[in-house]
């Protein structure tokens, strides 16, 4: 039961998961108060895994979620379940995108989906925020991060090793 639970919760995820793994994060924190799958700290400690391992955020935290709930089976389950809407509406809309190309009512569609995600972009980006930000250091941290990312364009990738040291040296 366990297996049909995770790949129906993870299929419903993946076909509202417009935009990218950032959108699944709202419900992933829906699932998280539903099922003892895993708890908001291990959302925030999956964000974070999830965003330095290469490979979408929403399959690498639907797979670490499965993995946590059934183990290697409860996975591939929760990973298959995230990923087959997208197969599954990619492929219909291959067939018919050539023919709705330019009509109006598909164009308004599109724009209408764009503010709601941002909308969901945002509102995973709060949520994050306030399991990462819980001290007055981890908020230094952040605004200085930030500042830095605005100012001096660099890779993602100086950034995180950066951040890692920093945790490491104090404790975080």
């Amino acid at each position: 039961m366990i297996y049909v639970t995770l790949f129906y919760e993870f299929f419903k995820i993946g076909l509202f998961a417009i935009g990218g793994g950032l959108v699944t994060v709202p419900f992933l924190f829906d699932l998280a108060e539903i099922y003892p799958w895993f708890t908001t700290k291990d959302l925030a400690d999956m964000i974070a895994i999830s965003e330095s391992t290469p490979g979408p955020l929403g399959v690498n935290m639907a797979t670490f979620a499965g993995f946590k709930a059934a183990g290697i089976s409860g996975a591939i389950i929760a990973t298959l379940g995230l990923v087959s809407p997208s197969v599954i509406i990619i492929m219909l809309i291959s067939k018919i995108l050539k023919k709705f190309r330019n009509n109006i009512w598909v164009d308004s569609l599109l724009s209408g989906i764009r503010p709601a995600v941002i909308a969901l972009i945002l509102f995973a980006g709060w949520e994050v925020a306030k399991l990462a930000i819980i001290d007055w250091k981890t908020g230094l941290i952040f605004a200085s991060f930030w500042l830095a990312i605005h100012f001096y364009k660099r890779s993602p990738i100086f950034y995180i090793i950066i951040s890692a040291g920093i945790g490491i040296i104090f404790q975080l």
